[in-house]
């Protein structure tokens, strides 16, 4: 929450008013912002055995990354093809995000993806998945578009959760429950 005040902030400084004018305001094109994050949530459920995945990306930087791994440009705000969009969003999370719990690598199913605000967050799940007592994660989300890129993971297995800051170059992490 408080990054993406932070974001807030900057685009709130990157505002003009209109000359001659009080209550008129201009927004610059900002293209460049000096905050490049993911947040990954990991929870896994064990009433019905799944791995809940949810990652939250900056659309603007999330529609960058799509274009330079596949090289066609997408809207997300307004996908033309919403199901193309799916099968976009999913093959890069799959790509670029790699759990295995327990030493075993698990396949991540794509559920679909949502618009909030400045950001999109997509879902996918691990099914039959038991409470893991050790999940490494290789999780290298928009590191070729930014090295400035900082990946937030929070993972919580029963009652303990547990966080890890992941800063570009890093990609890897083990959590142990």
């Amino acid at each position: 929450m408080v990054l993406l005040l932070y974001k807030w902030f900057f685009l709130l400084f990157m505002v003009d008013l209109a000359p001659g004018s009080t209550d008129t305001i201009h927004i610059k094109e900002v293209h460049n912002h000096p905050l490049y994050i993911s947040v990954t949530e990991i929870s896994h459920n064990p009433s019905d055995k799944i791995l809940e995945i949810s990652c939250k990306i900056f659309t603007d930087d999330f529609e960058t990354a799509l274009l330079k791994s596949s090289g066609i440009k997408i809207d997300l705000f307004n996908p033309k093809d919403k199901q193309a969009a799916d099968k976009q969003i999913a093959a890069y999370i799959k790509k670029h995000l790699v759990i295995k719990l327990d030493n075993k690598l698990v396949i991540l199913e794509y559920v679909g993806f949502e618009r909030e605000s400045e950001a999109i967050w997509s879902y996918l799940q691990v099914s039959d998945a038991s409470a893991p007592k050790k999940i490494d994660i290789n999780n290298d989300l928009l590191h070729e578009s930014f090295n400035q890129q900082i990946n937030l993971m929070h993972v919580s297995v029963g009652k303990n959760r547990k966080s890890v800051k992941l800063d570009y170059p890093d990609f890897n992490t083990t959590f142990q429950f």
